[in-house]
């Protein structure tokens, strides 16, 4: 579904935010990625979805090239941002409209009331997003993304703000759309839901992949949170 290849950044074009960053998402995966802040998460998931140039490596989605066919990248993913800015002058519903029109994605009325339902969000459709807290303004973006039915997730941190009810939902959700052969890209500082839901990791650290491999092959002998810290600490 992914191929990442040799992907380095740099902001000021001296040092590299991230470097020769190699990466293979398939169909099917539930891909965690995890580091410490500053690490170069954000950086190297801006750079696959379309929002960051990059010096130079390749980013494939479904062999199409980010730098040369990105509408066609991106027709074919959902992003979600650590911190999703939402159009907050839009009803819950409005916006729902809106995001569904740009992927083409016909608005099934029955399906989006169930799906908000799922979300605790039904009764709030109407409601503008200026009135929503920071956990709902979440679930809204997380409801869409699943709505018109992308082959690839990438989400940055999808689980902050949240609240337990909605964690546990939202990693079912995920669990289900990976067994239909979609794929989930995400980022997370929250390694015990990762080591739970996750079939493959890397870990990055100081811009560069410290490990890469299945949950299954790191967490054999220790936790993933007891590895995370030994990379990080050695």
């Amino acid at each position: 579904m992914i191929r990442i290849d040799k992907l380095s950044k740099s902001y000021d074009g001296k040092k590299n935010a991230i470097e020769n960053i190699d990466l293979t998402i398939c169909d099917g995966d539930i891909f965690g990625f995890v580091g410490l802040n500053g690490a170069g998460k954000s950086t190297t998931i801006k750079c696959l979805v379309g929002i960051l140039p990059f010096e130079s490596g390749e980013i494939t989605v479904n062999g199409k090239s980010i730098k040369t066919d990105p509408v066609a990248c991106k027709s074919e993913m959902a992003y979600i941002a650590d911190n999703p800015e939402i159009y907050s002058y839009m009803k819950g519903i409005d916006y729902i409209r809106f995001m569904l029109a740009i992927y083409r994605t016909p608005f099934d009325n029955a399906k989006v009331l169930k799906m908000a339902e799922e979300f605790e969000l039904a009764d709030v459709l109407n409601n503008l997003v200026s009135s929503y807290s920071h956990g709902m303004r979440q679930k809204l973006v997380l409801l869409t993304a699943f709505l018109h039915e992308p082959k690839l997730l990438v989400l940055d941190e999808p689980f902050v703000g949240l609240d337990p009810k909605a964690t546990h939902m939202l990693r079912t959700m995920m669990t289900e759309y990976a067994a239909k052969g979609n794929s989930i890209f995400f980022s997370t500082h929250v390694l015990e839901v990762a080591e739970k839901l996750c079939n493959k990791v890397a870990i990055i650290k100081d811009g560069r992949i410290a490990v890469n491999g299945t949950m299954e092959e790191i967490t054999k002998s220790s936790s993933l949170e007891e590895f995370f810290l030994e990379v990080n600490n050695g």
